[in-house]
């Protein structure tokens, strides 16, 4: 079984996130960032900051008219003065409580998209001791190509010769991920491909290192987020993340909600050195980095055993 290594406090997880960003954020700017990747989460920011200004206006008109609302109440609903001044105001700070967290959600969406996506890629690169010596690596569910750039990216200072390969459902998800290699000034080393994470197109024992980011958890989810069967696609993802990787081979895994199945899997799969890192709030959810290492070896008395990664 691979051991599980958390944050020992939670002090020390919060300096080490802090750390992190503020090493990213002054190394590089973020409207940089957001001029290369934009935004993917566009929809859901536009509906909660839409529902955010409704209900900032829906709590200033009860703080401007608070005597009219009041009136209002006590002729048509409530009888008593005091009774109707409570359900205004009790109304009006639910709104204007309502207005602050759609506002900070919006917040939350705005910075996980991008900024902390990128801050995450740089710790996921930070798990692989040795970039020099990978020769090939894959990207499962590479979108934008935060990631995927990253990796290219840390490659290219090591003066590796190796070589990232990104993977996506979508033709032309691929297609503008290439782009984004291209203003990253790393297109040599990225290839993209398109191709189902459920059956990867890749032989066994492939790629030196596997990473993914926040996509997971996104397969399965025509069958609903809690069922069976979704469950069942995201275990049969992870069992394809590790039949291509090569025994000795490092994989890193960050996404949401959903960890803990994916180390009891990994354990189950008899993967080494499995760690996860400390909670990191993003999309309003809890997720964790979790990194493992590929046996060389598995030996069951005197013959080795070919594990079904599946």
């Amino acid at each position: 079984m691979g051991i599980i290594i958390t944050s020992k406090s939670k002090s020390l997880s919060k300096s080490k996130s802090s750390s992190t960003t503020t090493t990213t954020t002054t190394s590089r700017e973020w409207t940089q960032i957001y001029a290369i990747y934009g935004m993917k989460q566009w929809q859901t920011l536009i509906f909660l900051l839409f529902h955010a200004i409704i209900f900032s206006l829906l709590s200033i008109f009860f703080l401007l008219y608070f005597t009219q609302i009041c009136s209002f109440l006590q002729l048509f609903f409530i009888s008593s003065p005091s009774a109707a001044r409570f359900a205004a105001g009790f109304t009006g700070a639910v709104t204007a409580l309502s207005a602050v967290c759609l506002l900070f959600a919006a917040a939350n969406f705005f910075y996980s998209d991008v900024l902390l996506h990128y801050d995450m890629a740089q710790r996921m690169v930070g798990e692989v001791d040795d970039w020099s010596t990978v020769k090939l690596a894959l990207d499962l569910g590479c979108g934008r190509g935060i990631l995927l750039n990253t990796v290219a990216t840390q490659l290219k200072k090591t003066g590796s010769s190796g070589r990232v390969v990104g993977l996506d459902r979508s033709k032309r998800t691929t297609l503008s991920t290439l782009r984004t290699a291209n203003m990253e000034g790393v297109q040599e080393y990225v290839t993209c491909r398109e191709g189902d994470v459920r059956r990867l197109p890749f032989g066994d024992n492939t790629f030196d290192v596997v990473v993914s980011a926040v996509f997971v958890h996104t397969v399965g989810k025509e069958y609903g987020p809690k069922t069976v069967e979704a469950a069942a696609e995201r275990m049969r993802v992870l069992g394809e993340f590790v039949r291509v990787l090569k025994p000795g081979g490092v994989g890193v895994l960050w996404d949401l909600v959903h960890v803990s199945e994916y180390v009891r899997r990994l354990q189950e799969l008899k993967m080494e050195d499995i760690r996860v890192s400390e909670r990191v709030t993003a999309f309003m959810v809890n997720s964790h980095i979790v990194s493992f290492r590929k046996p060389s070896h598995h030996f069951v008395g005197p013959s080795e055993v070919r594990l079904d990664w599946r």
